[in-house]
C-alpha cells in the first residue's frame, strides 16, 4: 500500500541561516498512529507545518494522499486536519458555529448530521451553544479537534494534543484517537508525554537537530534498544562486589542489599544462569529477585544523548 504521507529530502532553512530540517525522509502508512518525538527545537513543529502548508520548505518534496503539497495545495490540504498546540480559536463564537464554519472553509457541503456526530463523539454536544470563551481548557482543546475533523480529513495531525489537560481527560482523548484510527484516519502525534507515545503509537520517529535519527515499530524499537535489569535482593548485605565478579555488569546498592545485573534484551544468552551459579559458588544468597525493562522514555533520552 502506498504511504498516505511521503516526505523526500525535506529541508528548511530560516532567515539567518538556521537549518531547522536537514534532508528528512519519512513515509507514514495509511491508518497508523505515528508518534514524532524530539526535544524542544528539534524540528517537530516545522515538519508538521510544512506538511500542512503553513511553512514553505527550502527543498524536497511532500505528498499528502498522493497530492504534492506545493503543486496541488488545495487537494493536499483538504486531506489534512491539524490540531495546533496553541489554543487559538474565535472565543466569541459558539462551539456549533465555529465547527460548522471550519467545514465550510474547505468547500464542503453543509452536513449538520456529521457536525453533530463529531461533537457527540468528543462529548461536546451539550456545549454546542456555549461560547468558546466560557469553556475549560480541556474543552477548548476538544473544539480544536472538532474543527480539524469538520471537513472529514484522512490525515489528522495532533501537535501536543494533551498539553495542559488533566490525566482523566487525557485518557478519554487517547480513546477518542484510537476510535478515529479505527475509522480509517491516519494519526500523526507529537508529544512531550512519552507514556502517551508508548500507550498509543504503532510506530515512533525521533527527530533531533533537524534530522530523523530513528523510525521504528514501537515494539521493535523497545526490543532493539531496550535494556533489561535483574535485581537480586540479598539475604545479607555486601560491602562491595567481590573481585571475582568484577567482569560482570553488576551494580551494588548503597546499602549493600541489592545487586543489579544489566543485560541485552536481544541476547540469546543473557548470562543470568551463569551469574546465579557464580553467586551461589561464593556463598552469596538472595531472598528475592525481580526484572525491569527500559521504558520508552529511557530509550528516547539515550537516543537524543547519543545523537543516533
Amino acid at each position: 500500500m502506498d504511504p498516505i504521507i511521503s516526505i523526500k529530502g525535506l529541508t528548511k532553512t530560516y532567515a539567518g541561516g538556521f537549518q531547522a530540517l536537514k534532508g528528512v525522509d519519512l513515509d507514514i502508512r495509511r491508518g497508523e498512529i505515528f508518534a514524532l518525538l524530539g526535544p524542544n527545537g528539534a524540528g517537530k513543529t516545522t515538519l508538521i507545518s510544512i506538511v500542512c502548508g503553513i511553512v514553505t520548505p527550502s527543498g524536497g518534496q511532500v505528498l499528502a494522499d498522493g497530492h504534492d503539497i506545493q503543486k496541488a495545495f488545495r487537494a493536499a490540504r483538504a486531506a489534512i486536519g491539524l490540531v495546533p498546540q496553541e489554543l487559538s480559536t474565535d472565543m466569541f463564537e459558539t462551539v456549533w458555529d465555529t465547527v460548522r464554519f471550519s467545514r465550510g472553509l474547505f468547500g464542503k457541503a453543509r452536513n449538520d448530521a456529521y457536525v453533530e456526530k463529531v461533537l457527540r463523539d468528543l462529548s461536546l454536544w451539550d456545549k454546542k451553544d456555549t461560547k468558546i470563551m466560557a469553556l475549560s481548557g480541556g474543552m477548548k482543546r476538544r473544539v480544536l479537534i472538532a474543527k480539524a475533523l469538520s471537513h472529514e480529513p484522512k490525515i489528522l495531525f495532533l501537535d501536543e494534543p494533551t498539553a495542559g489537560v488533566d490525566v482523566e481527560l487525557r485518557r478519554e482523548m487517547w480513546e477518542m484517537v484510537r476510535g478515529l484510527r479505527e475509522g480509517g484516519v491516519t494519526i500523526i502525534l507529537t508529544t512531550h508525554y512519552i507514556e502517551e507515545a508508548e500507550e498509543m503509537a504503532d510506530r515512533i520517529g525521533v527527530i533531533n537537530n533537524g534530522e530523523l535519527i530513528v523510525v521504528e515499530e514501537k515494539t521493535e524499537l523497545m526490543r532493539k534498544l531496550g535494556k533489561r535489569q535483574l535485581i537480586l535482593h540479598l539475604q545479607s548485605p555486601l560491602n562491595t562486589v567481590p573481585a571475582e565478579l568484577s567482569d560482570a555488569p553488576l551494580e551494588l546498592s548503597e546499602d549493600g542489599t541489592e545487586l543489579t545485573f544489566t543485560f541485552d534484551v536481544q541476547s540469546q544468552d543473557t548470562g543470568i544462569a551463569e551469574l546465579l551459579r557464580r553467586l551461589t559458588d561464593r556463598g552469596i544468597d538472595f531472598k528475592d529477585l525481580q526484572t525491569k525493562e527500559s521504558s520508552l522514555e529511557e530509550i528516547f533520552v539515550n537516543l537524543v544523548r547519543s545523537g543516533r
